[in-house]
């Protein structure tokens, strides 16, 4: 047996009668553009999340690309981030015209270093875009407090985090505004692209709606230049659907990640994911590091591929390296503990309809690598 990263036609088996409902309805009305799908939805996730404002668009890029718009991030501004994230999270700040400030990585949570960032703070900063990387919240204390003292506009990237908590609150409810992505593998998945902007400001949500609609307040009064940004209702209603269900999945993620801890822990060289004491982590996907060289963590992956389990390294090329900023003159050993963590993180398969079949399954295949023996020698 195959275990893959994860199994959306598993998930779908189970929600079928209630996603099938969901379609037919959407056809039945023949609006498949914004409408009242979406607008439900759209209050459904501020609900959730704890915000008044929530603006659906058509991917969780165009969710950072126009919340920083919608900020009034743009040409001579600074933006401090994480190199250690995807693509997605710099080249917004790119798009905008302002240029990406990277900042290490803290070792254990790999989110954005807080003392780094507060020490990469210049007159030209004019906001953080933070990732609340694998599922873990960042110490969104210390980080709404730097912002506040230095008056920086927040933007989360919660594309990987969706339920995730500090101290009892939800991400993408601390900052400016809070982005999410519904690309099919994530906490919450649509049937395609997605994504949507939560905020508490109705300035920046009416901004957002401008935006995401070629800048129009009302259709054919242009105020600004937009683009073409929105989530069609079929997603939307899909997407509602399966928000019912992210609670019960965040518990299976959890007890699924418990397990896993309980062998892997006892693994020489083995370093299973951290979660900080006042965090609620989500597991949207299990990372774990491997000690020594890329060599070492490679020759897993091959061995769990031989062993019939899928893997994935996110990230294995940090972003202050990617040709894309070649301009800002960045060396990949600036950011150490960057650039250690894209030799060492090995991500495996978790997702909610994961049987314990599948689990013991990975969790043998990783026991039974040989290279771990060589750790310290």
């Amino acid at each position: 047996m195959t275990v893959s990263m994860t199994d959306l036609t598993a998930q779908y088996r189970v929600l079928k009668p209630e996603i099938d409902e969901a379609i037919q309805r959407v056809l039945t009305t023949g609006t498949f553009i914004l409408g009242n799908e979406v607008k439900s939805f759209e209050q459904a996730v501020a609900e959730y999340t704890g915000t008044s404002q929530a603006v659906g668009v058509a991917s969780g890029t165009d969710a950072l690309l126009l919340a920083l718009l919608a900020c009034g991030i743009g040409e001579g501004d600074e933006v401090i981030t994480t190199p250690f994230s995807f693509v997605a999270t710099s080249e917004s700040i790119a798009r905008t015209g302002a240029t990406p400030v990277f900042v290490d990585i803290e070792p254990n949570t790999l989110n954005i270093d807080c003392q780094a960032l507060a020490n990469a703070i210049t007159p030209r900063t004019k906001g953080i875009v933070l990732v609340h990387l694998y599922g873990h919240p960042c110490d969104m204390t210390t980080l709404m407090s730097l912002a506040k003292k230095h008056d920086l506009r927040v933007v989360e990237d919660c594309a990987q985090a969706m339920g995730a908590t500090w101290q009892g609150q939800k991400v993408g409810s601390f900052g400016d505004c809070g982005c999410f992505s519904f690309f099919p593998s994530k906490m919450l998945g649509a049937y395609g692209d997605g994504g949507l902007v939560t905020t508490h400001d109705p300035v920046i949500a009416e901004r957002l709606r401008i935006l995401r609609s070629h800048g129009a307040r009302t259709r054919y009064h242009y105020d600004t230049n937009g683009f073409n940004s929105r989530l069609d209702s079929l997603q939307a209603a899909i997407l509602k659907v399966k928000l019912q269900h992210l609670p019960e999945w965040i518990d299976s993620r959890r007890a699924i990640a418990a397990r896993y801890g309980e062998t892997l822990d006892t693994i020489p060289g083995v370093q299973t994911p951290f979660e900080h004491p006042v965090a609620g982590h989500v597991f949207n996907y299990y990372t774990i590091r491997i000690d020594g060289a890329a060599a070492r963590r490679d020759s897993l992956a091959a061995h769990l591929k031989n062993s019939d389990v899928a893997s994935a390294v996110y990230y294995p090329i940090p972003l202050h390296v990617q040709h894309l900023h070649s301009n800002l003159g960045y060396k990949h050993d600036d950011f150490p503990h960057a650039a250690l963590a894209s030799h060492q993180v090995l991500s495996l398969p978790i997702y909610p309809d994961m049987t314990r079949t599948q689990l013991q399954q990975v969790i043998d295949a990783v026991s039974s690598f040989k290279g771990f023996k060589y750790i310290g020698e």
